[in-house]
Formats: structure tokens, sequence, C-alpha cells
């Protein structure tokens, strides 16, 4: 009987064990494919066929539609280059060299991917539509108030993440650790 016990007991602390490792690895995004680069988190298999079962249960749980690999990547950013959590109620300053795509967009969303704002403000730049100044090829502020040039607005909601979506871009299928992507760097903060 003691050792039927400690048979169940050890099951039980396994199955506890498994659940919650494969609940927070889901919780957070992440899965056997994905790739940190700075603060930017990669899957880039999340729309094949080949995707782990990780990065399908992220996608099921989001309610998101993955991007195909042929069509472009998509890129996630809850915390800076720093490390530290992305907060909307500071200013931030995405800025750097963006990959080869025909077309980008980048977009501050809630932990759920949903907008932060309301639809009457921008909630999203896109390649067309970007201010460039001199050679900087990307200067984005994320923002809770309204600043001069590109402004993305982050609603001043405590958590949020950055979403950067590159279509028909070649680095779908070659990115690796050492692939440049924008900065991102707090500015300041109430």
């Amino acid at each position: 009987m003691r050792a039927l016990s400690g048979i169940l007991l050890a099951l039980g602390i396994g199955a506890v064990t498994g659940l919650g490792l494969t609940a927070a690895s889901v919780g957070r995004g992440t899965g056997a494919g994905t790739l940190r680069i700075g603060p930017w988190l990669a899957s880039p298999k999340a729309g094949t066929i080949d995707a782990d079962p990780y990065a399908r249960a992220v996608s099921a749980r989001l309610g998101t539609l993955p991007i195909a690999l042929a069509d472009g990547l998509a890129l996630l950013a809850d915390s800076d280059s720093q490390g530290a959590a992305i907060d909307g109620r500071c200013t931030y300053l995405v800025s750097g060299a963006m990959p080869p795509a025909r077309y980008w967009t980048l977009a501050a969303t809630g932990p759920d991917f949903r907008p932060l704002v309301h639809e009457s403000v921008r909630q999203v730049f896109t390649s067309y539509e970007i201010v460039r100044h001199g050679d900087r090829p990307l200067d984005i502020l994320l923002a809770p108030e309204a600043r001069a040039g590109n402004w993305l607005p982050s609603g001043g909601a405590p958590a949020l993440r950055l979403v950067l979506r590159l279509y028909d871009t070649p680095i779908a299928t070659t990115i690796s650790s050492g692939t440049v992507l924008p900065t991102i760097t707090r500015v300041s903060c109430p």
C-alpha cells in the first residue's frame, strides 16, 4: 500500500510539474523554435507544418494567425533592449536598421494582442508612412502623449508588447541570433 501511494505521489508531482512548465512556456509565448534576438522574439516556423507544439499552442491560446514562412515573419518584444519590461507610461525610441522587407508594420498591443488605443488614433506604423530622418532608416517614439515626428501611442498601458511584421522578407528563412533588428531604448519614465 505504501508503494502504491508513493507511485501515485510521484506521478502526481510529475504531472503537476509537466503541466506547470508547459503552461508557463505557452503563457510566455515561447516555444522550442523561438529565437531571441535582443529584445525581439521570432518563431520563424510558427506558420508552417514544421511548427513545434508550443508555437501551435501559443497561437491557439491567443487566437492569432501566424504568418506563413513564404509571406514574412512576425517579431514580438515585451522588453526593451536592456531587458526591462516595456511600460506604456514611459517613452521609448525604436530605432536602427530595419531588415530588408517589401513592407513592414510596427504596432503596440496589449499582452493579448489587442490594440491599446481607440481606432481614431494611430494603432500601427507602416513602412509607407514612416518619416525618414537623414540616413537613419527607423526612428519611432512610443509614448503615451503625442510627440512630433513618428509617434506611436502606447495608451499609457502598464504592460504592452511591440509587434513588428516583416512581409516578403528574405530573413524569414535565414533569421539567426546575428540578424540586426531595431533597438528599443527607454528615453524617459515618469
